[in-house]
């Protein structure tokens, strides 16, 4: 477990809001901590999504330190959300007096506490800025546009996302390229990560189909766009059925789309020997997963970039992406929702033709360390 450094006076704030944001701090607070002399931090926990069980799990599965303060805002509308943790944010800041405020990824809760921040002339590092989908009815396509105008330091992860920030006016004197931090925890996490089999039997599945060297696929799907039109969902879990036949697949159930399945009675689609549910994974148990299927079926963010540093083919369920280097340089292809495009991408990989990809440059595991080295000459006065 890592060890915090004493927050005696003028910390650095750094806010987790959900799931994907402990990956990309983890290996912040590590680099904050081993900075000679340490950097001294407190960590804000939003509460903006939040499961008391899983997020032990994390904290453990990442050696995060629990949070000092959590502000607990909990679900609601994107508006009365990014409202309440602006709200309970603000007396953090005015308590502790902050060097810098970091947040990372594009949740509400990093446009809510930047607006804050910047408000009250405190500084603020964004982590992982200047990724664009062009996709505007994605909200979180507005909270990293604009989080990106008005934070004060800008560490993105591929050269793409400079020209993004170039495009929208911002200056150069603004970016720092460092790489990707949520590589910096996969591999961090790699040599502890939970066999794909040990998850299977402590879920209850002994099954024939799945074994050690045996092809499988791994399946997740949250977004709005794919879940919660019953429509598109039933098309998908159809095309999901379909590929179950020639590939045995392993759902990992996101809490939106299995109450979606269920309201839509949908359930019968998923009912197959060869098509395993399990409930949400811990990060461990997910990274063990991945490391062995033979394809992933997602409309994960995290997970594009995750199965192309792991060299994973990753058939992304999304018509757009805001990773376009996993498609350029990793193991990512767009399908959509389209059956065809599905089943044909599956079928290439199948045949041994999937896209092995390459590394991109600086997804190398050291991205926290160029973010706080960065910062610590930027803080100076």
């Amino acid at each position: 477990m890592l060890n915090k450094t004493s927050f005696n006076s003028n910390p650095i704030i750094c806010v987790v809001g959900a799931r994907p944001n402990f990956m990309k701090m983890a290996p912040i607070l590590r680099a904050l901590a081993q900075h000679v002399p340490p950097l001294p931090f407190l960590l804000v926990h939003t509460g903006q999504h939040y499961d008391r069980d899983m997020s032990d799990q994390l904290f453990d599965d990442l050696q995060l330190p629990r949070p000092d303060i959590n502000l607990e805002v909990g679900s609601a509308s994107h508006a009365v959300q990014t409202a309440e943790v602006m709200r309970r944010f603000e007396p953090i800041l005015d308590a502790h007096q902050p060097r810098c405020v970091i947040v990372v990824g594009d949740v509400n809760s990093t446009l809510a506490c930047t607006l804050v921040a910047v408000k009250k002339g405190i500084a603020v590092a964004h982590v992982e800025a200047g990724l664009r989908s062009n996709d505007r009815a994605m909200p979180e396509e507005i909270n990293r546009i604009l989080t990106d105008q008005i934070a004060d330091r800008l560490y993105t992860t591929e050269r793409s996302a400079e020209d993004n920030l170039r495009r929208e006016g911002i200056g150069l004197d603004r970016l720092c390229f460092v790489g990707n931090v949520m590589i910096d925890s996969l591999l961090h996490s790699r040599a502890h990560a939970r066999s794909f089999m040990e998850t299977l039997r402590s879920s209850g599945v002994n099954h024939s189909l799945f074994g050690v060297g045996k092809p499988y696929g791994v399946v997740t799907m949250h977004r709005p766009s794919n879940v919660d039109q019953p429509e598109t969902l039933r098309g998908l879990l159809e095309t999901l059925a379909e590929v179950s036949k020639k590939l045995p697949l392993i759902f990992a159930l996101h809490p939106r789309t299995r109450a979606n399945i269920d309201k839509f009675e949908l359930s019968s689609l998923i009912d197959s020997s060869r098509m395993v549910l399990l409930p949400p994974q811990g990060y461990l148990e997910m990274l063990g997963l991945l490391v062995d299927a033979s394809v992933v079926l997602t409309d994960s963010g995290g997970l594009q970039e995750e199965t192309t540093a792991l060299g994973v083919p990753c058939l992304t369920l999304r018509e757009n992406t805001e990773r376009p280097i996993t498609i350029e340089q990793g193991t990512n292809t767009l399908v959509g929702i389209d059956r065809n495009a599905i089943i044909s991408g599956v079928n290439e990989i199948f045949l041994g033709n999937g896209k092995h990809g390459n590394i991109p440059e600086f997804w190398d595991g050291n991205a926290a360390k160029r973010i706080v080295a960065d910062l610590a000459q930027w803080m100076q006065p």
